[in-house]
C-alpha cells in the first residue's frame, strides 16, 4: 500500500504527524531524512515507518510532502530521479514558488503548495492551500482532506500566499503574550499571574470572539469606552507605534519571503 511521504524529519513534520495520529489519520505514514536520530525519535513517538534512503521513499509514495527548509528545496529535488508514475507532491516550503518546483521536478509530477500551523499537532491547525493548474481533481481532494484532519483548510491565489505566511503563525500570539505579561510584571504582577492574565486577554478573548461570532468592531468598542482604562491603554500603545509595528513586520516578513526566491 502507497504511503504519505514525508521528506524531511523537523518540527513541521513531528506536528503535522502528530496531528494526524490524533485524527486516527489511516493511510501510511512514512518519513525520510539524512538525520538518522530523527527518523529514531519520529518512529520511537509516533510509530511511523522511516527511510533513510530518498529514492527508496518517493517509490513508496501516493502523496509525497517536501518538508524541508526553503534553501533546502533545490538540493532535495535535484537527488529526486522524476517517476515514471503519476506522483502528487505538496511543498511546505515558504516563498518557493509552483513555477520554481515545476522546473525543479516537472510531470509526472505535479504539485501543490500549503502551509499549515505547528499548532496542527492539537488538531487546531490552520492550512492554506495552492494548487497547482494542472492537478487533477482527485489529487485536490486528497491534499484537502490529509489537512482537514488537524485543522480547518482554504484555498487562496498564489499571490496572497506570502501575507498569509507573514500574518497566520501562531509566533504572533506567543509574542503578544510574552510581551504583555512582562509590561505587567514590571507594574508589579509575579509573572504566573501576568502569564494568566496576559493570556487571558489574548486566548479566551479571542475564543470567546470566534464561538460568539459577534462583529470585531462591536468589542472593540465595547470593550474600550472612551476615557475608560481599555480606552487609555490602546490609544497610548498605537501612539507609540504598535499598528506600525506590526504592519513593518509583516512587510519584512513578505520580503524575507520572496528573497528567497532569487
Amino acid at each position: 500500500m502507497k504511503a504519505t511521504v514525508f521528506l524531511g524529519g523537523g518540527r513541521i513534520t513531528g506536528a503535522l504527524v502528530g496531528g494526524l495520529r490524533l485524527a486516527n489519520y489511516r493511510a501510511p505514514l512514512l518519513v525520510y531524512d539524512r538525520h538518522p536520530e530523527k527518523l529514531r525519535q519520529l518512529k520511537r513517538r509516533y510509530g511511523v515507518t522511516v527511510e533513510p534512503d530518498l529514492a527508496q521513499a518517493v517509490r513508496q509514495a501516493e502523496l509525497l510532502i517536501i518538508a524541508v527548509r526553503p534553501g533546502s528545496v533545490g538540493d532535495l529535488l535535484a537527488g529526486i530521479e522524476n517517476p515514471n508514475r503519476p506522483l502528487c507532491s505538496v511543498s511546505l516550503a515558504a516563498g518557493v514558488p509552483l513555477a520554481e518546483l515545476r522546473a525543479r521536478l516537472g510531470p509526472p509530477v505535479r504539485w501543490a503548495r500549503a502551509m499549515p500551523s505547528p499548532v496542527c499537532r492539537s488538531r487546531r491547525g490552520l492550512t492554506a492551500l495552492v494548487f497547482d493548474r494542472f492537478l487533477p481533481p482527485p489529487a485536490r481532494r486528497k491534499i484537502r482532506n490529509l489537512f482537514s484532519q488537524i485543522g480547518q483548510v482554504f484555498e487562496i491565489p498564489e499571490s496572497q500566499f506570502d501575507a498569509f505566511t507573514v500574518t497566520y503563525s501562531a509566533t504572533h500570539g506567543y509574542h503578544a503574550v510574552a510581551t504583555l505579561a512582562r509590561a505587567a510584571q514590571r507594574l508589579g504582577l509575579p509573572r504566573k499571574i501576568a502569564l494568566i492574565a496576559a493570556t487571558h486577554a489574548l486566548a479566551d478573548g479571542i475564543l470567546a470572539w470566534r464561538e460568539d461570532d459577534t462583529p470585531l468592531d462591536r468589542l472593540l468598542d465595547e470593550a474600550a469606552t472612551p476615557g475608560g482604562i481599555s480606552s487609555t491603554v490602546i490609544e497610548s500603545m498605537n501612539r507609540a507605534g504598535y499598528r506600525r509595528a506590526v504592519q513593518k513586520g509583516l512587510v519584512a516578513g513578505v520580503s524575507r519571503a520572496r528573497s528567497q526566491r532569487r
